[in-house]
């Protein structure tokens, strides 16, 4: 299985990668399959049937209206989010489906999009997708949104494929341990591996441009919440925080307590947090990174990093990126990234790992210190539950992408100051997220039906 840095940071909506991102590819994928098949003209009704996690939180993961817009022939990274609630709206009032956005056929909501508790065999992320002609079945198939908009078929999950990609890559690494013993056998640092592993898929030129656009697609999403306000979308009335933050940092409008005269970065580390993970419970454009549901971490730390360290340019941008993508890429190899998976220690914890791998590198760190600071930052976030309130990505996620930026730094900043000789290793830290999510109970996996979002609730 070989993984691209660019299969962990993809540009799309929000508010889930999992929930909203997979379920439209899912959607999107099923669409293509029919018009192989040469099925597509034939189709008279579709159904669509959401199982599990996709049904426990999906609709205030907006897992519904991602899946028709599927159907309609969008896709996550082109989609203009401002078309989705116009396009359902007629959908409902018309009760007609734009099938690969130009075939109509007949779509009662309530009837054709079905709710089911329980989960399918593979994956507690399942959709089934079913076409009928005027005679009957045409095609149906399973879909399995496995975290990160990753998204394998059932014929895929019956093989144990996470991917299908088999690409041969000059440096593969299947753990931390092999990761840093080709560094030392190559004498290479752990970005330079990485740009080497890419350019199986692309030239370098094509894995630098790529890789600014998905920070120039962070950067917008920073900016973007930065300036928005209000109230966020779902019912249970948050108040968005960064622009009013972002507005007294400007203004150098603080308190001068001991923290915010001792520690003031952090003040800007968080804005940058908030802002992306309120555009993303908003349904705004931004970047998996590797999930929805922790994108605010890896912008927020590479944001401070770019902002306070001077000559910082271009080539630290993708250091950081490809460093963060190989931790990413051990994470979602050697346990998970989804939170309906392994609970919110895959998504927060992979993501605090990445973010402080890669500013170790940008730092100067060796392959040992980096290898630490992503040990450190996973350790502290092993047996985080994902338990959303109402099923939304906002309490506890949204501040839980500020702590966990900040976490990130201080990860960097403990392995900095050391050797790179520590008593936990990067593996056995993966191994034990996800042994931890096997031993979590179900509720506490994206279902909203357990701790916090329960306590949150009955208070």
């Amino acid at each position: 299985m070989a993984i691209s840095v660019f299969d962990l940071f993809k540009i799309g909506i929000g508010p889930s990668s999992s929930h909203t991102v997979g379920p439209m590819v899912a959607a999107h994928d099923f669409v293509q399959a029919l018009r192989a098949r040469d099925l597509l003209e034939r189709v008279a009704r579709v159904e669509v049937h959401l199982h599990g996690s996709l049904s426990s939180t999906g609709k205030g993961h907006g897992t519904d209206r991602a899946t028709i817009m599927g159907l309609m022939g969008e896709r996550p990274e082109s989609i203009d989010p401002a078309i989705v609630s116009p396009c359902i709206e007629e959908l409902l009032e018309s009760q007609t489906l734009l099938l690969d956005g130009r075939l109509a056929i007949p779509f009662l909501w309530g009837r054709d999009l079905q709710w089911h508790d329980e989960s399918l065999p593979y994956h507690p992320n399942a959709m089934t997708l079913v076409a009928h002609g005027h005679a009957g079945e045409l095609y149906r198939n399973i879909f399995y949104s496995v975290g990160g908009g990753f998204v394998v078929d059932e014929d895929q999950a019956a093989r144990g494929e996470l991917d299908t990609d088999t690409t041969a890559l000059p440096y593969d690494f299947n753990s931390a341990g092999e990761l840093m013993a080709l560094c030392r056998l190559h004498g290479l640092r752990i970005s330079e591996l990485m740009l080497e592993n890419e350019k199986a898929w692309r030239d370098e030129a094509e894995i630098r441009a790529g890789l600014w656009r998905i920070w120039e697609a962070m950067c917008d999403c920073v900016d973007q919440g930065l300036v928005a306000e209000g109230v966020l979308p779902g019912g249970l009335e948050v108040k968005r925080r960064a622009a009013a933050l972002h507005r007294r940092l400007e203004a150098m409008d603080d308190d001068r307590s001991l923290i915010a005269s001792t520690f003031s970065a952090m003040d800007w580390v968080n804005v940058f947090a908030l802002a992306v993970n309120e555009e993303n419970a908003a349904g705004g454009r931004m970047v998996t990174a590797p999930t929805n549901g922790a994108a605010g971490i890896i912008p927020a730390v590479l944001h401070y990093y770019m902002k306070f360290q001077e000559g910082a340019d271009e080539r630290c941008v993708v250091d950081f990126l490809l460093t963060a993508g190989a931790v990413g890429i051990l994470c979602k190899k050697n346990a998970s990234i989804s939170g309906a998976e392994v609970g919110c220690q895959g998504e927060v914890g992979s993501a605090c790992a990445m973010a402080a791998a890669g500013l170790t590198e940008v730092m100067g760190g060796s392959v040992a210190q980096v290898e630490n600071a992503a040990e450190i930052g996973l350790e502290h976030n092993l047996g985080l539950t994902c338990d959303p309130v109402g099923g939304l990505v906002q309490v506890p996620c949204i501040e839980r992408n500020a702590i966990a930026s900040v976490k990130a730094i201080n990860a960097a900043q403990m392995a900095l100051r050391g050797d790179g000789e520590h008593f936990i290793s990067l593996d056995k830290a993966i191994r034990t997220m996800r042994d931890t999510g096997a031993d979590m109970q179900e509720k506490y996996k994206e279902t909203s039906k357990g701790g916090l979002a329960v306590n949150a609730i009955e208070c």
